[in-house]
Protein backbone atom coordinates (compact mmCIF):
# COMPACT_ATOMS: atom_id res chain seq x y z
CA UNK A 1 0.00 0.00 0.00
CA UNK A 2 3.02 2.80 0.96
CA UNK A 3 4.67 1.28 -2.39
CA UNK A 4 1.39 2.56 -4.63
CA UNK A 5 1.26 5.85 -2.24
CA UNK A 6 4.80 6.50 -3.43
CA UNK A 7 3.78 5.76 -7.20
CA UNK A 8 0.96 7.57 -7.11
CA UNK A 9 2.44 10.44 -5.61
CA UNK A 10 5.58 10.38 -8.39
CA UNK A 11 3.07 9.97 -11.06
CA UNK A 12 1.33 13.62 -9.94
CA UNK A 13 4.87 15.29 -9.34
CA UNK A 14 5.56 14.18 -12.97
CA UNK A 15 2.51 15.46 -13.84
CA UNK A 16 2.50 19.04 -12.35
CA UNK A 17 6.15 19.46 -14.36
CA UNK A 18 5.14 22.36 -16.55
CA UNK A 19 7.29 21.93 -19.89
CA UNK A 20 9.26 25.53 -21.01
CA UNK A 21 11.19 24.50 -23.45
CA UNK A 22 11.30 21.28 -25.86
CA UNK A 23 13.99 20.52 -28.26
CA UNK A 24 13.52 17.90 -30.48
CA UNK A 25 15.83 16.61 -32.88
CA UNK A 26 17.40 19.92 -33.25
CA UNK A 27 19.89 20.43 -36.35
CA UNK A 28 21.62 23.96 -36.45
CA UNK A 29 24.23 24.90 -39.57
CA UNK A 30 25.94 28.30 -40.30
CA UNK A 31 26.60 28.90 -43.82
CA UNK A 32 29.64 30.72 -44.32
CA UNK A 33 29.94 32.14 -47.56
CA UNK A 34 33.35 33.81 -49.71
CA UNK A 35 35.59 31.90 -47.89
CA UNK A 36 37.51 31.08 -51.21
CA UNK A 37 40.61 32.93 -52.17
CA UNK A 38 39.93 36.29 -53.65
CA UNK A 39 41.67 39.89 -53.81
CA UNK A 40 39.96 42.90 -52.70
CA UNK A 41 37.29 41.31 -50.41
CA UNK A 42 35.11 44.16 -49.71
CA UNK A 43 35.43 45.54 -53.53
CA UNK A 44 35.04 41.62 -55.02
CA UNK A 45 31.86 40.77 -52.92
CA UNK A 46 30.19 44.26 -54.31
CA UNK A 47 30.91 43.51 -57.70
CA UNK A 48 29.13 39.93 -56.59
CA UNK A 49 26.35 41.54 -56.04
CA UNK A 50 26.01 44.25 -58.57
CA UNK A 51 26.50 41.45 -61.37
CA UNK A 52 24.23 38.92 -59.56
CA UNK A 53 26.92 36.25 -59.31
CA UNK A 54 26.54 33.60 -55.99
CA UNK A 55 29.75 33.62 -54.34
CA UNK A 56 32.02 31.06 -54.23
CA UNK A 57 33.64 29.00 -51.21
CA UNK A 58 30.38 28.24 -49.35
CA UNK A 59 31.44 26.45 -45.66
CA UNK A 60 28.62 24.82 -43.93
CA UNK A 61 29.64 24.44 -40.14
CA UNK A 62 27.16 21.78 -38.55
CA UNK A 63 27.21 23.38 -34.90
CA UNK A 64 24.11 21.40 -33.00
CA UNK A 65 23.53 18.13 -34.36
CA UNK A 66 20.38 16.34 -33.43
CA UNK A 67 19.75 17.74 -29.92
CA UNK A 68 16.65 16.53 -27.93
CA UNK A 69 15.65 17.49 -24.50
CA UNK A 70 12.74 18.82 -22.47
CA UNK A 71 13.17 22.15 -19.94
CA UNK A 72 10.64 21.99 -17.19
CA UNK A 73 9.26 25.38 -15.02
CA UNK A 74 11.52 25.65 -12.02
CA UNK A 75 14.86 24.11 -13.07
CA UNK A 76 18.09 25.65 -13.78
CA UNK A 77 20.15 24.41 -16.59
CA UNK A 78 23.74 24.18 -17.07
CA UNK A 79 25.15 24.24 -20.09
CA UNK A 80 28.80 22.88 -20.33
CA UNK A 81 31.08 21.42 -22.85
CA UNK A 82 34.66 22.61 -24.64
CA UNK A 83 34.79 25.66 -27.23
CA UNK A 84 32.82 25.41 -30.30
CA UNK A 85 30.77 22.43 -28.69
CA UNK A 86 27.73 24.39 -29.74
CA UNK A 87 26.76 25.89 -26.37
CA UNK A 88 25.99 29.16 -26.69
CA UNK A 89 24.62 28.14 -31.11
CA UNK A 90 21.57 26.26 -28.83
CA UNK A 91 20.88 29.11 -26.89
CA UNK A 92 20.68 31.30 -29.83
CA UNK A 93 18.33 28.57 -31.53
CA UNK A 94 15.78 28.73 -28.25
CA UNK A 95 15.41 32.28 -28.44
CA UNK A 96 14.61 32.29 -31.70
CA UNK A 97 17.89 34.23 -33.37
CA UNK A 98 18.63 31.25 -35.45
CA UNK A 99 16.67 29.17 -37.65
CA UNK A 100 16.58 25.38 -37.42
CA UNK A 101 18.24 23.34 -39.94
CA UNK A 102 16.11 20.32 -39.41
CA UNK A 103 14.45 19.74 -36.28
CA UNK A 104 12.05 22.03 -34.12
CA UNK A 105 12.10 24.30 -30.72
CA UNK A 106 9.40 24.78 -29.08
CA UNK A 107 8.91 27.37 -26.35
CA UNK A 108 6.39 28.33 -23.53
CA UNK A 109 6.22 32.18 -22.98
CA UNK A 110 9.28 34.66 -24.56
CA UNK A 111 12.48 32.98 -23.58
CA UNK A 112 15.05 35.94 -22.43
CA UNK A 113 19.03 35.86 -23.98
CA UNK A 114 21.21 37.56 -21.85
CA UNK A 115 25.20 37.43 -22.77
CA UNK A 116 28.61 39.31 -22.46
CA UNK A 117 27.92 41.01 -25.67
CA UNK A 118 24.00 41.58 -24.99
CA UNK A 119 24.38 44.90 -27.10
CA UNK A 120 23.70 47.96 -24.36
CA UNK A 121 24.54 51.38 -26.40
CA UNK A 122 28.14 52.84 -25.58
CA UNK A 123 27.83 56.39 -26.35
CA UNK A 124 24.81 56.59 -23.84
CA UNK A 125 25.21 56.58 -19.87
CA UNK A 126 24.57 53.68 -17.81
CA UNK A 127 21.22 55.12 -16.62
CA UNK A 128 20.11 55.10 -19.95
CA UNK A 129 20.78 52.11 -20.88
CA UNK A 130 19.15 50.92 -18.02
CA UNK A 131 16.09 52.53 -19.50
CA UNK A 132 16.60 50.99 -22.52
CA UNK A 133 17.34 47.52 -21.83
CA UNK A 134 13.94 47.79 -18.93
CA UNK A 135 11.70 49.05 -21.85
CA UNK A 136 13.12 46.26 -24.36
CA UNK A 137 12.33 43.84 -21.85
CA UNK A 138 8.69 45.04 -21.76
CA UNK A 139 8.63 47.10 -18.69
CA UNK A 140 7.06 50.01 -18.63
CA UNK A 141 9.48 53.12 -17.83
CA UNK A 142 7.78 53.84 -14.30
CA UNK A 143 8.50 50.06 -13.69
CA UNK A 144 11.99 50.54 -14.65
CA UNK A 145 12.05 53.77 -12.50
CA UNK A 146 11.19 52.03 -9.55
CA UNK A 147 14.04 49.12 -10.18
CA UNK A 148 16.48 51.44 -11.08
CA UNK A 149 18.01 52.01 -7.44
CA UNK A 150 17.93 48.09 -7.17
CA UNK A 151 19.91 47.97 -10.78
CA UNK A 152 22.39 49.72 -10.03
CA UNK A 153 23.09 48.69 -6.30
CA UNK A 154 23.47 45.29 -7.42
CA UNK A 155 25.56 45.62 -10.49
CA UNK A 156 28.23 47.27 -7.84
CA UNK A 157 29.27 49.51 -10.93
CA UNK A 158 28.74 53.06 -8.47
CA UNK A 159 30.83 51.46 -6.07
CA UNK A 160 33.96 53.20 -6.78
CA UNK A 161 31.96 56.26 -8.59
CA UNK A 162 29.19 57.78 -10.29
CA UNK A 163 29.64 55.33 -13.27
CA UNK A 164 26.04 55.16 -13.78
CA UNK A 165 25.66 58.62 -15.47
CA UNK A 166 28.84 57.75 -17.38
CA UNK A 167 29.24 56.51 -21.04
CA UNK A 168 29.03 52.88 -21.53
CA UNK A 169 32.12 53.17 -22.84
CA UNK A 170 34.26 54.09 -19.72
CA UNK A 171 33.40 50.66 -18.52
CA UNK A 172 35.48 47.56 -18.07
CA UNK A 173 34.21 44.59 -19.66
CA UNK A 174 33.12 43.16 -15.80
CA UNK A 175 31.39 46.32 -15.31
CA UNK A 176 29.30 46.24 -18.72
CA UNK A 177 28.69 42.79 -18.06
CA UNK A 178 27.46 42.68 -14.58
CA UNK A 179 24.80 46.21 -15.76
CA UNK A 180 23.71 43.73 -18.19
CA UNK A 181 23.09 40.89 -16.10
CA UNK A 182 21.51 43.64 -13.45
CA UNK A 183 18.95 44.74 -15.80
CA UNK A 184 17.94 40.85 -17.02
CA UNK A 185 17.79 40.09 -13.21
CA UNK A 186 15.60 42.98 -12.72
CA UNK A 187 12.49 40.85 -14.52
CA UNK A 188 10.99 37.91 -13.86
CA UNK A 189 11.38 35.57 -17.16
CA UNK A 190 9.40 32.74 -18.60
CA UNK A 191 13.08 31.13 -19.95
CA UNK A 192 16.06 33.36 -19.40
CA UNK A 193 19.44 32.39 -20.77
CA UNK A 194 22.84 33.13 -19.27
CA UNK A 195 26.10 32.90 -21.45
CA UNK A 196 28.97 33.52 -19.18
CA UNK A 197 27.63 36.31 -17.11
CA UNK A 198 28.58 34.46 -13.90
CA UNK A 199 32.09 34.45 -15.05
CA UNK A 200 32.57 38.27 -14.46
CA UNK A 201 33.12 40.49 -11.52
CA UNK A 202 34.09 39.23 -8.05
CA UNK A 203 32.78 36.51 -5.90
CA UNK A 204 30.08 38.80 -4.20
CA UNK A 205 28.60 39.64 -7.61
CA UNK A 206 28.58 36.03 -8.65
CA UNK A 207 27.08 35.02 -4.84
CA UNK A 208 24.38 37.98 -5.70
CA UNK A 209 23.81 36.60 -9.50
CA UNK A 210 23.87 32.79 -7.94
CA UNK A 211 21.21 33.65 -5.26
CA UNK A 212 19.07 35.93 -8.31
CA UNK A 213 19.33 32.90 -10.46
CA UNK A 214 16.96 30.29 -7.15
CA UNK A 215 15.01 33.13 -7.11
CA UNK A 216 13.89 33.22 -10.52
CA UNK A 217 12.89 29.93 -10.66
CA UNK A 218 10.77 29.65 -7.30
CA UNK A 219 9.40 32.66 -9.37
CA UNK A 220 8.19 29.65 -11.92
CA UNK A 221 10.97 30.60 -14.36
CA UNK A 222 13.57 27.96 -16.26
CA UNK A 223 17.31 29.23 -16.51
CA UNK A 224 19.69 28.03 -18.56
CA UNK A 225 23.27 28.68 -17.59
CA UNK A 226 26.61 28.72 -19.98
CA UNK A 227 29.63 28.65 -17.64
CA UNK A 228 33.40 27.10 -17.98
CA UNK A 229 33.53 27.75 -14.39
CA UNK A 230 32.03 24.31 -12.98
CA UNK A 231 31.76 25.61 -9.17
CA UNK A 232 29.16 28.28 -10.45
CA UNK A 233 27.79 25.63 -12.39
CA UNK A 234 27.80 23.01 -8.99
CA UNK A 235 26.51 26.30 -6.82
CA UNK A 236 23.41 27.28 -9.32
CA UNK A 237 22.00 24.52 -11.63
CA UNK A 238 20.23 21.51 -10.92
CA UNK A 239 20.41 19.92 -13.95
CA UNK A 240 23.18 19.79 -16.82
CA UNK A 241 23.59 19.27 -20.66
CA UNK A 242 27.06 18.32 -21.94
CA UNK A 243 27.48 19.34 -25.34
CA UNK A 244 30.69 17.82 -27.68
CA UNK A 245 31.06 19.00 -31.21
CA UNK A 246 27.54 19.99 -31.30
CA UNK A 247 26.34 16.82 -29.92
CA UNK A 248 24.37 16.21 -26.55
CA UNK A 249 26.62 13.68 -24.68
CA UNK A 250 25.08 13.55 -21.27
CA UNK A 251 21.80 14.68 -19.91
CA UNK A 252 21.09 14.60 -15.76
CA UNK A 253 21.53 16.02 -12.44
CA UNK A 254 24.36 18.48 -12.05
CA UNK A 255 27.16 16.41 -10.25
CA UNK A 256 26.80 12.92 -12.12
CA UNK A 257 27.12 15.05 -15.24
CA UNK A 258 29.82 17.61 -14.30
CA UNK A 259 31.81 14.86 -12.79
CA UNK A 260 31.61 12.57 -15.64
CA UNK A 261 32.33 15.90 -17.96
CA UNK A 262 35.86 16.68 -15.71
CA UNK A 263 37.03 12.67 -15.84
CA UNK A 264 36.69 12.75 -19.56
CA UNK A 265 38.70 16.29 -19.55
Amino acid sequence: MAEQTDDLRQTRAAEDRIPTVIADDLHIVYRVYGTGAGKGSATAALNRIVRRKPSTGVREVHAVKGVSFTAYRGESIGLIGSNGSGKSTLLKAVAGLLPAERGHVYTQGQPSLLGVNAALMNDLTGEKNVLLGGLAMGMSREEVRERRDGIVDFSGINEKGDFISLPMRTYSSGMAARLRFSIAAAKDHDVLMIDEALATGDRAFQKRSEERIRELRKEAGTVFLVSHNNKSIRDTCDRVLWLERGELIMDGPTEEVVTAYEEHR
